[in-house]
């Protein structure tokens, strides 16, 4: 999903209803509320078909984590599909499915999210179940230490025998000293291995609480009715304590940091590159984003058509910039070369982009087709009903969902100076972090 820039005078001007606030009269079809504890709750009516998206977030990732207990927020989430007092093991994802619906969930550095997409006259169903396992889930030992080995092999195949995801894990570590998007959101393999259930369950009760989540529905129903519904349905259940706040702040990175990677089992090397850049609360965002699609959205773009294309020194290329971040990120450029091709040539080659848009304006014409590029993204996210919700818990969580008025605006005001200033100050060639991976032969087996 794109990410969408943000800055912060628009969030202070648009803060909506306080606890216990009645539903807000709709505006652009958001039926909005927050219950007495805490939970907020928005809803949108969409009859184009008889279909319904039910979307639970979390406020909570890896971020919340702690040195020796990474990986919590993720093997939680494959918890909250092994039962209740009142739903079984497994029931969950087995009444959807049976109802005709589809489900899933996923974990972040800054939230977890739960969604379900059913014909809309099960959505009182659905909502019953996200009720019950939002406080009730049993979080049995024996079923904890089932998992953990689930979680452990998903680590293995995602990350340890994957070239790709071994070094984006390297290169976050590489780039973060001291803010938690260091360490992966699966979790290191040693705090896999050593996560208890008390500790599981300490996580769960100081996370997800009703006034540390966000309920988004959007489809064919009746908003008042349904609202009425999630009142009765999540209203009983208690307030929690507040969490903690992420603190951590990183550093300014004052110097350029390499890491080479030799992996016994990868076919070609891959090259990663990042700056540190700000997200959605600087004015910058918005040029960032357009800068990211300019440079790596899609086979139009620079680096792919550079590279790839033009001097053919690359199997792919591409990049990303996560401005939704709850905290400031980086902004990724990475390739992988083909056969023959030495990544210290890619690595350059990536670098001759950066400098090029320095140095040289952007057209005006492909200034425009980004522009354009973002502007359909958007728009066509517009015929799903779970794209729509998920947009509007995206811009709720980071301030409001009214902030989506101001996204194109915002996009469409950015010009050709505004991408060279922010290359200039945002990728400076001695602050950058530089991630190579390598094949390694293998070792011969030792001698008897």
């Amino acid at each position: 999903m794109r990410p969408w820039p943000l800055v912060p005078a628009l969030i202070l001007a648009v803060f909506t209803a306080t606890a216990g606030s009645m539903p807000a009269e709709p505006e652009r079809g958001v039926t909005e509320a927050t219950l007495d504890n805490g939970l907020r709750v928005l809803v949108l009516e969409d009859h184009r078909s008889p279909i319904v998206s039910i979307q639970v977030w979390y406020r909570v990732g890896s971020r919340n984590e702690r040195p020796g207990a990474t990986g919590l927020a993720h093997f939680l989430e494959h918890m909250m599909f092994k039962g209740t007092p009142t739903h079984g093991k497994g029931e969950f994802a087995r009444l959807v499915e049976q109802n005709g619906g589809t489900d899933n969930a996923f974990t972040s550095h800054d939230v977890t999210s739960y969604y379900a997409s059913i014909a809309a006259d099960k959505a009182d169903m659905v909502l019953r179940l996200e009720a019950d396992r939002m406080r009730s889930l049993l979080l049995d030992p024996k079923e904890i230490d089932s998992e953990r080995q689930v979680v452990m092999e998903e680590r293995r195949t995602r990350t340890e025998d994957d070239p790709d995801g071994l070094l984006s894990e390297e290169m976050l570590s590489l780039a973060f000293k001291a803010h938690p998007y260091r360490w992966p959101i699966i979790g290191w393999m040693e705090d896999i291995r050593r996560i208890n259930p008390p500790e599981l369950r300490a996580f769960y009760d100081l996370y997800y609480t009703p006034n540390n989540a966000l309920l988004v529905v959007v489809g064919a129903v009746k908003a008042p009715a349904l609202l009425q519904r999630v009142k009765e349905l999540f209203g009983p259940i208690p307030r929690g304590p507040n969490p903690p706040p992420v603190t951590a702040v990183e550093p300014p990175q004052i110097d350029q940091r390499r890491l080479l990677v030799k992996k016994t089992d990868a076919q070609l090397p891959i090259v990663y590159i990042t700056w540190h850049v700000p997200n959605y609360t600087s004015p910058d965002a918005a040029a960032l984003d357009l800068l990211s699609t300019i440079l790596s959205e899609g086979r139009a773009s620079r680096l792919y058509r550079k590279l790839v294309y033009e001097q053919r020194v690359a199997l792919n290329a591409g990049g990303d910039y996560s401005y939704f971040s709850h905290d400031p990120n980086v902004f990724w450029m990475y390739a992988t070369p083909l056969p023959g091709q030495a990544p210290e040539a890619l690595e350059q080659a990536l670098l001759a982009e950066i400098e090029r848009v320095k140095a040289e304006p952007v057209p005006e014409e492909e200034l425009a087709r980004a522009k354009n590029q973002i502007e359909a993204s958007f728009v066509w996210r517009q015929d799903s009903v779970h794209a729509r919700g998920s947009t509007l818990a995206r811009f709720e969580l980071i301030g409001s969902w009214r902030l989506m008025d101001r996204f194109l605006p915002m996009i469409r005001a950015v010009t050709a100076a505004d991408l060279q200033r922010v290359a200039r100050t945002y990728f400076p060639a001695d602050r950058k972090n530089v991630a190579t991976l390598v094949p390694a032969e293998s070792s011969p087996p030792p001698s008897r």
